[in-house]
């Protein structure tokens, strides 16, 4: 259980949101919405323990995330703006250096995970050459990969077409079939059955100064 209690979120001396508190269980699928600038990667962060909130705090398994970072991070994969993969390795070469490094699953194909990505023939191309888009596909192929329960993705199906829309959907119910968290961000319609889906709205402050 990730329980987010009493944030204030604070960026450049005004408050994005305030006293902001929500509870994701296992089994959920739940997305932050709200326009642009409104706060949602700022929350993640926070969530993530990559910024400190103004006020409040975020627990997981109710301890504090501040308490055993190590703890919680071998529980949790983050994806955000940057796809954190190597560009002098190859797409193949990348997940199979995810594997090592995050103890992830080793019995599986990791050409099929690629294809389902929609990066079939591109598997030996080092990530240097492969376009922006091709190289957020590599990134969100370690959600196939990963055995952890929390996953904080931050626009997963940005430059994604509506076939590869559908199979991170497909990947994301199967996770809270499993006793997985999802929480994401997008911009894009999502097709889920809003019974699979809850939804978090952030809402644009009136800008007040925090001190």
């Amino acid at each position: 259980m990730l329980h987010c209690k009493m944030l204030t979120v604070v960026r450049e001396d005004r408050i994005l949101f305030k006293d902001l508190s929500f509870i994701l269980k296992p089994g959920e699928i739940v997305q932050v919405e709200g326009p642009n600038g409104v706060g949602k990667t700022s929350l993640f962060r926070v969530l993530i323990g990559l910024s400190a909130a103004y006020s409040g705090e975020v627990f997981w398994r109710g301890a504090s995330i501040n308490e055993d970072r190590e703890s919680f991070y071998q529980e949790l994969l983050y994806l955000g703006h940057k796809t954190g993969i190597k560009p002098e390795l190859t797409a193949l070469e990348n997940l199979q250096f995810f594997q090592k490094l995050h103890a992830a699953k080793q019995d599986i194909d990791l050409w099929f995970v690629l294809a389902q990505v929609g990066l079939a023939g591109y598997e030996d191309v080092t990530t240097a050459q492969l376009s922006a888009g091709q190289q957020r596909r590599v990134a969100l192929a370690r959600l196939w990969l990963n055995n952890c329960p929390l996953w904080v993705l931050d626009e997963p199906f940005t430059a994604i077409d509506k076939s590869g829309i559908t199979v991170l959907e497909s990947l994301f119910v199967k996770h809270a079939e499993n006793g997985g968290i999802v929480l994401l961000t997008s911009h894009q319609d999502m097709m889920l059955e809003s019974s699979l889906l809850r939804k978090i709205e952030l809402r644009v402050t009136d800008g007040e100064d925090y001190v």
